[in-house]
């Protein structure tokens, strides 16, 4: 039975590829970048940092996503509100940042982003929080508007979510200088 699921992974991680590469350039520098500072991966200030501006975005980040190990091992497993505020108002605050930095232009892009800076079981509440950040003041009214019209009516009124946890993580890939492979 174990070789049955595997085609059905592989498919499943070349989706998660496909989706990652549709995203414009910016928005998979940044998913990178934050996937380094969120998990912990590497010196996201070494590798990302192109000037003081960046570096103090990447600071703040860091500073915010602090709150991420807490968030994971608290999302609900159920709606009832007792839990939701706990929980639901830290992540609009992380997903209020990610786009207010102008790199995540779509709902797609926040829950490819979160689904792996969470996990599977947080699916449930990112149209939530998408749409509260997304609403939020300190984005240009046409931000907002693009943003909220960014996400599609299936999404927002799912029945239910997948509890398939991601297997694509994108990594920084140093530049090959291919001149320097190429034999003489």
């Amino acid at each position: 039975m174990g070789s049955r699921s595997r085609p059905a992974e592989g498919v499943m991680t070349l989706a998660e590829i496909k989706e990652f590469a549709s995203f414009p350039a910016a928005t998979q520098r940044y998913v990178r970048r934050s996937l380094d500072i969120g998990l912990d991966r590497d010196d996201a200030m070494q590798l990302w940092s192109r000037d003081v501006v960046e570096a103090a975005s990447i600071r703040a980040q860091a500073r915010l996503y602090r709150i991420l190990p807490e968030l994971r091992d608290h999302v609900p497993e159920d709606s009832g509100l007792a839990a939701v505020e706990p929980f639901l108002a830290p992540l609009i605050t992380l997903v209020a940042f990610d786009l207010g930095q102008g790199r995540l232009s779509s709902f797609s892009a926040v829950r490819f982003l979160y689904e792996r800076l969470i996990g599977a079981q947080v699916r449930p509440w990112l149209p939530a929080a998408f749409c509260a950040a997304a609403a939020l003041p300190h984005l240009h009214p046409d931000l907002r508007r693009d943003l909220l019209q960014s996400i599609s009516e299936g999404a927002a009124t799912a029945a239910g979510w997948s509890n398939r946890q991601p297997a694509f993580f994108p990594r920084w890939v140093e530049k090959v200088d291919t001149g320097a492979a190429l034999p003489n």
